[in-house]
C-alpha cells in the first residue's frame, strides 16, 4: 500500500475523524475499507504509521481499543509485563509464555498479531486452540480491534469471516482448533497457540510433529506458546527443556503480583473463593499433577525424563539392547508388556519394555499409537522382541486377543509369556501348555489391584527406573477413582497400564524364577530393616556359598550361628507390612 502526503496539517488519528464514501467499505460496513480504496495522508498520519509499522508496543499502545464490562468501548492501558510480552513475541522465532488467570494475554497476544498482518505483507497466521471455539474467540476480539483502528492504519479487506481473515497486503490469519490437521499442508509465517497445556497430549505431540517442519522451513517463521499450566504435559516438557536450553523457546513468565492491585488481601480472597490448590496451579503458574494420583506426588517429582535416543515410527528407545559384557554370564534379559487399545476415543495399543536383569529394573523402550491396528501391531511387538534379545512378552486379551494370537500362530513366538487360568484360581504366569492355559493376561479388578499396588511400591522403592516423559505424564494423572485407578478425564493411561502388567509380573513365582530374586520380598526387607535394627536380627538372601542356608517356601535364608533360623519370624513380620 503506498503512502501519500497530502498539504492538509491537521492530523488523523482517530476513526471518528476520518470517513470514507459508502461505496468505499467492506460490505456497508462503515468500521472497514475495502481493498482498492485510495486514501491520501497527512503528514502526521505518515509519520505515525511509520512509528507503528517499527514498534507494535507504540501500535498496541495507541491504537488498540477493547471493550471493558464497565467502561464500554476503550483504549487498551498497558501494564509494563504485557509491553516485554509483546518484546517477547517479536523478538523471538519461538517463545513460550507461562501466565496466570486474567492478566489480558488474549488482548496482548492479539494486539501483537494484528501489527504483525497491518504493516508485514503476505503473513499467514494461524490462531489455535483446544476448542475451536475458543479460537474463534480470539480472532473476533482480533477484528473488533481491527475495526476500531483509524482508517489510514487499516489495509483493504479482502475476506471477512468468522473463521479467517484476508487484507490487501496478502496477510492472512485463520482461526482453528488444535490438532494434526489443522494447518496441514498450508505455509505459515506464524502459529499462536493458546491455552496449550489444555490440548490432550496426544494430539499435542501428533501436532507438533506435523506443525514443526513447515515453521522450521523459514528462517523468519514463528510459533509462539501461551497457557496456564494444566499438569505435567507437552506444554511442561516444552517450558522444562527451554529452561534447561534444551530447545530454542524464549521463556516468558507472568506472576498474579505483576498485575496491579493484587495483593495479599487480593491472594486471600480469591483462596477462599476457589482453593488453595486452584489458586497454586492458576495464579502462582505451578505445573501439578493430579491430586490423588498412584504414585505420591513427591515422588513424580523426582522423576528425571530424557530424550530417547532414537525414535522408529512410534518406538521411542532409551537404551539399546545389551549383548554379553566382561562379567556377564549371559545377555541381559528383556521382558515387554502389551496393553492393546480398545478402540475407543484416543485409547492408544502401548507397550512397554523392561530390562529385568537387575534391580532396578529399567525402561529402556516404549510405544504408543491410536492408529495401528491388531494386524499390524504384532508386526511391531515381534520385531522390537527380537532386537531386544528375544524379549519375554505379556499381553493383555481383553478387548482383543487377535494380537496374541498372531504372535502365538503366525509369528511363532516361543518367549510369549502364557497364563494359567484352571482350578478356579487367580491368574497365575506359565510358559508351558496345559489346561487351563490362555495366551494372554485379562486385566480383571484383582489383576489391576494388586499391578496397581506393586507398581506403587516398585517406584517409591526406586526399584523401577522411568524416564520416557509420555510414561511421567500420564502417572501424574493416574488418579484414584472410587475404588480404582484410571486416567483423570481427558488424560491417557495407555503407558501406564504397560507398567501395571509388568507389575503384576514381577509378583509371578515364574517371573521369580526367571530372574532369580524377589525384588517385592526385597523392598520389605530392606523397610522392616529400618524398623528396629536392634530388635530383629536381619536376613541375609544372597548367593554365596560360604554360610549355612535353609530354604523355606523357596527362599532362601541364612541359619543363624546357634543353628535356629528366624524365617519364619521374618515372613509373619513382612504379611504385616
Amino acid at each position: 500500500m503506498s503512502i501519500e502526503k497530502s498539504t492538509i496539517e491537521k492530523p488523523i488519528i482517530d476513526i471518528e475523524d476520518f470517513e470514507i464514501d459508502s461505496k468505499e467499505t467492506y460490505r456497508d460496513n462503515p468500521l472497514l475499507k475495502k481493498a482498492g480504496v485510495k486514501i491520501e495522508y497527512t503528514e502526521e498520519q505518515v509519520d505515525e504509521y511509520i512509528k507503528c509499522s517499527k514498534d507494535p508496543v507504540y501500535f498496541a499502545e495507541n491504537y488498540i481499543k477493547i471493550v471493558n464490562v464497565d467502561e464500554g468501548l476503550m483504549k487498551f492501558r498497558m501494564w509494563n509485563f504485557q509491553k516485554e510480552m509483546i518484546k517477547v513475541y517479536h523478538e523471538n522465532r519461538f517463545s513460550i509464555t507461562k501466565c496466570p488467570r486474567q492478566v489480558g494475554k488474549t488482548t496482548t497476544s492479539v494486539a501483537y498479531l494484528l501489527w504483525l498482518t497491518l504493516f508485514t505483507d503476505t503473513q499467514n497466521v494461524a490462531v489455535l486452540a483446544n476448542k475451536g471455539s475458543l479460537a474463534r474467540d480470539i480472532l473476533a476480539k482480533y477484528q473488533l480491534a481491527y475495526e476500531n483502528l483509524p482508517m489510514f492504519l487499516q489495509q483493504g479487506v479482502m475476506v471477512w469471516n468468522k473463521g479467517n481473515v484476508e487484507l490487501e497486503n496478502g496477510s492472512k490469519i485463520i482461526a482453528a482448533s488444535t490438532s494434526s490437521s489443522a494447518i496441514r499442508g498450508g505455509s505459515f509465517n506464524c502459529v499462536f497457540l493458546d491455552e496449550f497445556a489444555f490440548v490432550p497430549n496426544n494430539i499435542a505431540e501428533e501436532f507438533f510433529n506435523s506443525v514443526y517442519p513447515v515453521i522450521s522451513s523459514g528462517k523468519t517463521s514463528k510459533i509462539i506458546i501461551v497457557s496456564t499450566p494444566n499438569g505435567m504435559n507437552l506444554f511442561y516438557k516444552l517450558w522444562m527443556d527451554a529452561i534447561n536450553k534444551k530447545n530454542n523457546y524464549k521463556t516468558f513468565e507472568i506472576h498474579w503480583s505483576m498485575v496491579p492491585g493484587r495483593d495479599e488481601a487480593w491472594r486471600e480472597e480469591t483462596i477462599r473463593n476457589t482453593s488453595e490448590r486452584q489458586f497454586r496451579q492458576e495464579f502462582e503458574t505451578e505445573f501439578l499433577g493430579s491430586s490423588n494420583t498412584l504414585v505420591s506426588g513427591h515422588k513424580l517429582q523426582q522423576i528425571v525424563y530424557r530424550d530417547p535416543i532414537a525414535v522408529h515410527d512410534m518406538l521411542k528407545i532409551y537404551e539399546m539392547p545389551k549383548k554379553q559384557e566382561e562379567g556377564d554370564k549371559s545377555d541381559h534379559l528383556y521382558c515387554i508388556c502389551v496393553d492393546v487399545s480398545e478402540g475407543k476415543n484416543l485409547d492408544s495399543s502401548a507397550f512397554q519394555v523392561i530390562d529385568i536383569s537387575t534391580t532396578p529394573y529399567k525402561q529402556v523402550a516404549t510405544y504408543a499409537s491410536s492408529s495401528i491396528t491388531p494386524i499390524l501391531f504384532p508386526t511391531v511387538i515381534y520385531n522390537t522382541a527380537r532386537m531386544y534379545n528375544d524379549a519375554y512378552v505379556l499381553v493383555e486379551i481383553n478387548n482383543n486377543p487377535q494380537v496374541a494370537d498372531s504372535l502365538h500362530i503366525d509369528f511363532e513366538y516361543e518367549n510369549l509369556w502364557k497364563v494359567f487360568t484352571g482350578n478356579k484360581k487367580p491368574q497365575q504366569l506359565s510358559a508351558g501348555f496345559a489346561r487351563g492355559i490362555q495366551m494372554g493376561l485379562k486385566m480383571s479388578p484383582q489383576v489391576k489391584a494388586i499391578g496397581c499396588s506393586n507398581l506403587k511400591t516398585l517406584i517409591e522403592g526406586d526399584k523401577l527406573e522411568i524416564c520416557d516423559f509420555d510414561t511421567y505424564s500420564e502417572l501424574t494423572t493416574f488418579e484414584q477413582q472410587k475404588n480404582s485407578f484410571k486416567a483423570a478425564d481427558g488424560a491417557n493411561d495407555d503407558l501406564v497400564m504397560s507398567l501395571v502388567i509388568f507389575a503384576w509380573v514381577s509378583t509371578q513365582q515364574y517371573f521369580k524364577e526367571i530372574v532369580n530374586h524377589d525384588i517385592r520380598k526385597q523392598i520389605q526387607l530392606e523397610n522392616m530393616n529400618q524398623m528396629d535394627d536392634n530388635m530383629l536380627p536381619e536376613p541375609v538372601i544372597e548367593d554365596g556359598l560360604e554360610h549355612d542356608f535353609e530354604i523355606l517356601d523357596g527362599d532362601l535364608w541364612e541359619v543363624a550361628n546357634g543353628g535356629e533360623t528366624y524365617a519364619s519370624f521374618i515372613r509373619d513380620r513382612i504379611n504385616r507390612l
